[in-house]
């Protein structure tokens, strides 16, 4: 995710949160609450979604980046098993 995706994503996300404490101020009556636990829900819900994206993200790079390593790496020589007597 871009840098102004995140920007946009978050801020969205804080927009529904702040226009939903906005909602529960002004707006009197149950109108008020149903629009405020709505706008609040939808806020933190997509704020949480998008904190467990970047956490994937993250993991993702981290992987590619370790698979890049592997792939660099040159190949590991085995030694030869040697089979013999065992004592006893």
């Amino acid at each position: 995710m871009s840098p102004p995706g995140r920007v946009i994503g978050f801020g969205s996300a804080a927009v529904l949160v702040i226009a939903g404490a906005v909602c529960a101020v002004i707006i009197e009556g149950l109108t008020s609450d149903v629009l405020a636990i709505v706008l609040i829900t939808l806020g933190l819900g997509e704020a949480l979604l998008l904190v467990f994206m970047e956490i994937g993200l993250s993991e993702d790079r981290e992987r590619a980046k370790e698979q890049e390593r592997r792939r660099r790496r040159p190949p590991r020589r085995l030694r030869p098993i040697r089979r013999g007597r065992r004592p006893g």
